[in-house]
């Protein structure tokens, strides 16, 4: 077996790169990938390489690398490289090589030469570029709440990342017209006072997607077919006279409905063009998620506020005639020779309206905490006072239903809130603990502080509430499917009430189950400073 041809042919079929030198540094070894790396033929490669190094390699921040620091010239004077280079042949794409170089030493360690392997890993960079360009969008998307302030990051991220000079995004507005809303450009490029162009729906890059709603993808805007109106052609002609040569658009969506367009432009043509579309289908995506959670919010506002609206409006109408119904209904119970069935009508009415009042009073309250219109009165409490006198006021409704008020706490407990709205807190928690407890059963309320944080239970061991409808208990107008079930009266605004106190305190409430049955709600508070 020839050992000499043997190794030859190995190095040939290395998918890897082999470049090595003798002592003197004279190139001894360029295998098959240098070569067609490097446009080189077989039989001039060896004499070439040296030459055809200069002007072609780089290091990854754009610096020429001469021959005389090419990675196996620095191994041959006793460096160890490894590290990325970048190959860029005229008329070819450009490339990254990772490239290790090594000095070859012999007994007593002398230096017989130097070898380099070189292995592409173009695609492997840049999809490490596209998985930092995601990063860097997030970070962008989450520091901001409004797309006009997040875009000047998020454009500069992916231009920065991958490179390009330009980058823009076009926002639709209610009338589904397409406006500005945001470009970056390079520093120094001049690329600001260029891309001027408005989109025009059906007609330039962006206009196409606008319109189409698929992206676009020019790989060199100098030879193609696809820019087909004079007007593209003009405005290709502006870009390549200032160093643009690729563009590239993809709509940013919300399901089936367009709401911008995100357009990029590059100084080269282009490779990879799938992973190219795929990192920009991305980063739509991402604007797209932004923009649809951005407009959800903005949405749930608008029906939050004319839900408040309505609701106040509908209170003001009803609180007025409801107070005279109430009051002449008061007035008549108390006239003298009104027969007893005349009597028993008279007390529905009253007791009817005055139920309903109850309600507007509560939707009121609740539509004036929620907007602001209805400030707390804030000073310092002591919520076990506030406690004892409620427990005081509650106990004969307590006692007409069979059930035991009590309470283990009796000094002071200090916190700064509204007395008037902590109390009323409290009045709900034990009307709701007496209505859902069994005739003979028990009510307890606890009072503690720890860490800075007072707590105030309230545990019955009445019906409970189903675990996965403890949070909903605090919604407006919702009742448990249990209560629902067994006809308790009630209207499904207590708990809403309590919860929006308790927050506007900078406080938390929250239901558990009470073992075997019942339940317990937990309200905590910060504990006033001294």
């Amino acid at each position: 077996m020839d050992r000499d041809a043997f190794l030859d042919a190995l190095l040939e079929s290395l998918t890897v790169g082999v470049i090595a030198c003798d002592a003197d540094g004279e190139v001894v070894l360029v295998n098959r990938p240098v070569r067609e790396l490097m446009s080189l033929s077989e039989q001039t490669a060896l004499r070439e390489y040296p030459a055809r190094a200069d002007g072609v390699l780089f290091d990854t921040d754009g610096t020429p690398i001469p021959w005389s620091q090419a990675p196996v010239q620095r191994a041959l004077r006793g460096e160890v490289i490894d590290a990325d280079m970048v190959v860029r042949v005229p008329g070819r794409r450009e490339r990254i090589v990772a490239v290790i170089a090594r000095p070859i030493l012999g007994g007593a360690g002398r230096r017989l030469g130097a070898v380099a392997i070189a292995q592409e890993v173009t695609a492997l960079r840049r999809a490490e570029r596209f998985r930092a360009c995601h990063r860097a969008v997030e970070r962008a998307l989450r520091a901001t709440k409004e797309i006009v302030e997040a875009a000047p990051g998020v454009l500069a991220a992916l231009g920065e990342t991958l490179g390009w000079p330009a980058t823009e995004l076009w926002l639709t507005d209610e009338d589904g017209e397409l406006g500005f809303g945001g470009r970056w450009c390079a520093p120094g490029s001049g690329l600001e006072a260029v891309l001027d162009f408005a989109p025009i729906r059906g007609a330039g890059i962006t206009g196409r997607v606008w319109a189409t709603g698929k992206p676009l993808w020019v790989p060199d805007i100098a030879h193609t077919v696809t820019l087909r109106s004079p007007l593209e052609r003009t405005r290709a002609a502006v870009c390549l006279r200032h160093g643009i040569r690729s563009v590239l658009a993809v709509p940013v969506r919300d399901g089936g409905t367009v709401l911008g367009v995100l357009t990029c432009y590059a100084a080269a043509p282009e490779p990879h063009e799938d992973l190219l579309a795929v990192l920009l289908d991305g980063v739509a995506a991402q604007i797209g998620v932004y923009l649809a959670l951005r407009r959800a919010e903005a949405l749930a506002c608008e029906l939050t506020r004319a839900k408040d609206d309505f609701i106040a409006l509908v209170g003001h109408e009803l609180r007025t005639p409801l107070t005279s119904i109430v009051a002449n209904a008061s007035m008549l119970d108390e006239e003298p020779g009104l027969g007893d069935d005349t009597r028993a009508m008279v007390e529905v009415v009253q007791r009817n309206a005055t139920a309903l009042r109850g309600v507007v009073d509560s939707l009121l309250d609740l539509a004036g905490l929620d907007s602001g219109h209805l400030a707390l009165a804030i000073g310092p409490v002591d919520l076990a006072a506030v406690v004892a006198e409620a427990i005081a006021a509650a106990t004969p409704e307590a006692a007409a239903a069979g059930v035991r008020l009590g309470t283990a706490r009796a000094a002071p407990l200090p916190v700064e809130g509204d007395a008037h709205r902590l109390r009323q807190v409290v009045d709900d928690l034990l009307a709701n603990a007496i209505k859902y407890s069994p005739q003979g059963g028990d009510v307890h309320v606890g009072l503690c502080e720890q860490g800075g944080i007072v707590e105030l239970t309230v545990t019955d061991h009445g019906i409970g509430t189903p675990a996965e409808e403890r949070e909903r208990v605090f919604d407006r107008f919702y009742r448990g499917s249990n209560v629902r079930h067994q006809g308790i009266a009630g209207r499904g605004l207590g708990l809403s009430l309590a919860r929006a106190i308790v927050g506007l305190h900078g406080g938390t409430i929250r239901l558990t189950g009470h073992l075997p049955h019942g339940t317990t709600v937990h309200v905590r508070l910060p504990a006033r400073r001294p």
